[in-house]
């Protein structure tokens, strides 16, 4: 008997998770937001920076814990593809929209379902919250974009439009929706009565993303005619054109407002990240992050990293500053992993540090630097690796107080710029009991060695 579509990308899902739950039971360090059986369609990070959610056409979304990149729930009751996924202001709750025609509501971190919002006849292709949390609109193929109460999960209005939709935002102080939809066009519609207010007109060809500066004022669009723009909603004036390359195919898949709104990411068909700084609109950095398509990206809520997600079925993390891929998985699966049987009470903590640093020089490479020799070690002193400026300049060396300040105030207050991620250790018990076990690990031979 054939096996339907939909039952073969759940078996794709789960046959994928079930690879990785045994690398996890190897102890394999973790490398970037897997977990996913398809590809990562959307990608979105909580105000406070601490929790990841993507989207995939495995048919679920997933919550991520960003300081370690471990998975925290599965949100799996959608029948297709999910093509959206937006968090609330507040953090503590998340919608996703797929090609089911279903928008839907969950609590964060728990992923429990909240409410559904049924209502387009077609694949809803994008979502957007309200500053305020009290809206949700939603975009679909149907030629509808739709206004919710999340509250109470209320169809509030139905706006038709002019052609399929595939991305929406809530712009003008949340009184306003734009819309990008397949003809090139950005609608402006009122929320209260759904009228027209304007069109933004420019792009040649789709529009494939929108995104929106925090008080609507600006709004960023990227299409498949290779371009980004930036526009003043209110004059609805185009105010910059950022041409991707000609020489490679450059399709526009997603692009981001940077937390402060003075740069831009923008992604697509050729897999380069490329960064934008909006005043002069001229290319910042470019990194080539990806072999296949990125669908989605977001800054952290910094903006020291960007989140990519793509068709290669994960989210990777890049930081800016140099370039460099966060938590890019290790080769050596074999290498010796003295944490795992030791009882020394710092070693559990110690797991999440071997994702990103190799015990020694000869162990294979990972995004941080190895951790021969770190108790007394200069800062920076590492020979070959590629930090970040944060470090240039520094003199202090690791030592219990120095490891203790790291992870008490966070890696981005104790070293502003660095490309670690913010991973605090907020019990100090266990903090004082990680630092010690780092001393143990790191200095050859023990103290007190006889």
């Amino acid at each position: 008997m054939p096996v339907s579509r939909p039952i073969r990308a759940r078996l794709r899902a789960a046959l994928f998770a079930v690879v990785i739950a045994l690398a996890g039971a190897a102890q394999v360090a973790r490398a970037d937001f897997i977990g996913h059986g398809g590809m990562v369609r959307a990608i979105d990070t909580t105000p406070d920076g601490r929790t990841v959610i993507t989207a995939s056409f495995d048919f679920s979304a997933r919550l991520w814990d960003f300081g370690s990149q471990a998975q925290i729930a599965v949100l799996d009751a959608h029948q297709g593809p999910v093509t959206g996924a937006r968090f609330f202001p507040d953090g503590k709750q998340a919608v996703t929209t797929s090609d089911d025609g279903l928008a839907i509501i969950w609590s964060v971190p728990d992923g429990r379902e909240v409410r559904r919002l049924q209502g387009h006849k077609h694949k809803v292709m994008a979502v957007d919250v309200s500053a305020d949390g009290r809206l949700v609109a939603t975009g679909g193929w149907d030629k509808t974009v739709r206004i919710w109460e999340a509250a109470t999960g209320k169809e509030l209005r139905v706006v038709e439009q002019p052609a399929p939709v595939n991305d929406v935002a809530f712009v003008n102080g949340d009184k306003s929706v734009a819309v990008g939809d397949h003809d090139g066009k950005i609608g402006l519609w009122r929320v209260a009565d759904g009228a027209a207010e304007g069109v933004l007109d420019g792009h040649r060809r789709g529009v494939t993303k929108i995104d929106a500066s925090r008080d609507g004022r600006l709004l960023l669009s990227a299409s498949i005619d290779r371009t980004v723009r930036l526009w003043d909603v209110a004059a609805q004036k185009e105010l910059k054109i950022l041409t991707h390359s000609e020489e490679r195919d450059g399709q526009v898949y997603a692009v981001a407002f940077s937390p402060d709104e003075r740069q831009a990411v923008s992604a697509g068909r050729d897999g380069r990240l490329v960064l934008w700084g909006l005043e002069a609109g001229s290319i910042v950095k470019t990194i080539p992050a990806e072999s296949k398509i990125i669908w989605a990206v977001d800054f952290s809520a910094e903006g020291r990293f960007v989140l990519a997600a793509s068709s290669a079925e994960v989210a990777t993390v890049w930081h800016l500053g140099t370039g460099d891929r966060i938590g890019l998985q290790a080769s050596d699966k074999d290498a010796p992993k003295p944490w795992l049987a030791s009882s020394h009470p710092g070693a559990k903590l110690f797991s999440s540090c071997a994702n990103c640093h190799a015990l020694d020089a000869k162990s294979a490479s990972r995004s941080g630097p190895h951790f021969e020799g770190l108790w007394g070690r200069r800062v920076g002193a590492v020979e070959g690796y590629n930090y970040s400026n944060a470090l240039m300049g520094k003199s202090f060396t690791w030592n219990e107080k120095t490891l203790f300040a790291l992870f008490d105030k966070g890696p981005d207050k104790f070293l502003p710029g660095t490309k670690m991620p913010v991973q605090r250790v907020p019990d100090k018990e266990q903090l004082t009991q990680l630092v010690d076990y780092l001393r143990v690990l790191t200095t050859t031979p023990p103290p007190g060695a006889k």
